[in-house]
């Protein structure tokens, strides 16, 4: 019975991490480019949301809800940027800095001649 229970736990606690695993940010390992229009692509650095704690439920169930697990959502967004709308529901200046103010800091233009 002890062997069953020690058995039991290790599968339980190794399931545990994999989830916690699951349920991070974009992954550290990924970067996100969307094409940005005339501001330049957005880079969406996975690994700075998830060093700030974030996990995939913090935006994807509102404000970009997901189809399903690993599946793309459908949402566009648009400019002008809106503080409370979409990046902006955390991105408004007080929980982190401004979608309305501090645009360079997600919008990266090439470099002249590229």
């Amino acid at each position: 019975m002890r062997i069953i229970t020690l058995a039991l736990t290790f599968i339980t606690f190794i399931a545990a991490i994999a989830f916690v695993g699951n349920v991070m940010a974009v992954p550290p390992e990924k970067t996100l480019e969307f094409a940005g229009g005339a501001m330049g692509k957005i880079i969406f650095d996975g690994k700075v949301h998830a060093d700030k704690g974030l996990k995939c439920n913090d935006c994807h169930t509102k404000p970009f809800p997901m189809k399903g697990p690993n599946k793309e959502g459908s949402v566009k967004i648009t400019a002008p940027h809106k503080i409370g709308e979409f990046c902006g529901a955390c991105h408004n200046g007080e929980k982190a800095f401004s979608v309305v103010k501090d645009c360079a800091k997600c919008h990266k233009k090439a470099a002249a001649g590229y």
